[in-house]
């Protein structure tokens, strides 16, 4: 997400902020370098000329604060405007006082509409609102059993009418079942079409006649661009939407479409898609979406994945473990690194980090193949071989290749690596620690 625009602005910036002084010439000149890069990225024309006006009437004439250089002041302005054109600040769903909170989940075909639903669903399961699905696409093919088939995989209930088509009727009845099951909110997965017209919108409006949702989220394909802007202000013009939900934005996105909705149509991106399996969902917070395209890093959503994903009683009998005697065995090395999957793609993990290039990232050998290749290895040793791996002479290491399907040299090298991982550990934990690259650790 934003890989590209994330480089080229974070580089032009730098620039910038090299400089001891800034001139109106020096700011326009930096400033012409940004407009190419947001335009590059499908940002609209109108919104990259509004977002430059404002960062060079702030820019020009900033004087130098005692340890900050005028440049860096830039790039602070630069990350204010960034966030003010991301939608300022998070915008949760706003759930009614008294349950159901009805949601509706409009957009285009393609554009992963039931999917999101069972994503939205299983987050809110989690944060005990009590979801509940609703099935009003009666004219796409298997729509219905696609969506009953996801229910089942988030662990939700769910109401289908498959044969019947009158679908104010069917998310009406529905409402009634959420209501009979104790649902707190109640997702309708309309239908969509392949481009906007007046039968869907008309359908939609009287939908939303009837059963007045307490709010209606476009589920727009992040990967569109502008196309994505001019559905989102055509949705908006009809219905009202109350937010956006941004899919398929783990994909080659320019992120022109998440820089030019809400500037648009002041509806707030609430979600966003990061990838196909249920959990990869995330709230959308303009704050740390800034920091990501500026390589600043989200250390705060690091973290919220960490504790969603870690099991703190496992984690600390590792860290103890680790600078113990003994140090840690494959079995713990095992057990660290499924932890460490439930956070998602290792990448996308990576890019969390601040400083972390995006290009760079995206060019780097940590694809989840080769964790996939490291688990096997594991798994092919015996459970003495994973305690001892000083154990592991020539002919078990051939043993081992062959099981895992690996070669011998990949079964020598990651011995090699993790015996190296042991030293680092026991060192890392020792108070006043020198590493080998001469810094001390805190304590």
């Amino acid at each position: 997400m934003f890989d590209e625009l994330s480089s080229k602005l974070s580089a032009t910036l730098q620039r910038l902020a090299g400089r001891g002084v800034l001139t109106e010439d020096a700011v326009k000149e930096g400033l012409r370098e940004v407009r190419r890069v947001l335009l590059e990225a499908d940002v609209s024309f109108e919104l990259t000329r509004e977002f430059l006006e404002r960062v060079q009437a702030r820019a020009v004439g900033t004087k130098a604060l005692k340890s900050v250089r005028p440049g860096q002041q830039v790039v602070k302005i630069v990350y204010d405007e960034l966030v003010a054109l991301l939608g300022e600040k998070q915008a949760p769903i706003a759930f009614a006082s008294v349950p159901p909170t009805v949601i509706l989940l409009v957009g285009l075909q393609g554009s992963g509409k039931t999917t999101t639903a069972g994503k939205l669903a299983k987050r809110l399961k989690l944060e005990q609102k009590a979801p509940f699905l609703v099935a009003a696409d009666v004219y796409r093919p298997a729509a219905v059993d696609q969506l009953v088939t996801i229910a089942g995989q988030a662990g939700v209930g769910v109401h289908a009418e498959p044969g019947v088509t009158d679908v104010t009727g069917i998310v009406r009845r529905g409402i009634e079942a959420a209501g009979k099951a104790r649902a707190r909110t109640v997702l309708v997965d309309t239908a969509g079409r392949l481009q906007i017209d007046a039968d869907m919108m008309a359908e939609l409006t009287r939908l939303k006649d009837a059963v007045r949702p307490h709010e209606i989220l476009l589920v727009a394909d992040g990967m569109t661009g502008q196309d994505a802007v001019r559905i989102a202000r055509g949705f908006h013009e009809a219905l009202g939407i109350t937010g956006v939900i941004l899919t398929k934005m783990d994909g080659d996105a320019r992120g022109g479409a998440a820089l030019s909705i809400y500037g648009v149509t002041k509806a707030p991106i609430k979600y966003v898609g990061v990838g196909e399996k249920l959990d990869a969902l995330e709230p959308f917070i303009p704050e740390r979406m800034a920091g990501r395209i500026l390589q600043q890093g989200d250390v705060l959503t690091l973290v919220e994945k960490a504790q969603a994903a870690v099991d703190e009683g496992e984690a600390e009998r590792l860290a103890k473990k680790a600078t113990s005697k003994r140090g840690l065995d494959f079995q713990d090395f095992l057990s660290a690194m499924r932890q460490m999957q439930k956070m998602g793609p290792l990448k996308n993990v990576l890019g969390l980090l601040p400083g972390v290039n995006a290009q760079a990232l995206k060019q780097a050998n940590v694809g989840e193949d080769k964790l996939r290749h490291v688990e096997a290895i594991v798994l092919s040793m015996t459970p003495k071989e994973r305690q001892d791996p000083d154990l592991i002479n020539g002919s078990r290491r051939a043993r081992i290749a062959r099981g895992s399907g690996r070669t011998v040299q990949e079964v020598n090298q990651l011995l090699a690596q993790f015996k190296q991982m042991q030293k680092f550990m026991k060192v890392a934990g020792k108070p006043g620690a020198r590493l080998p690259f001469g810094r001390g650790f805190p304590g």
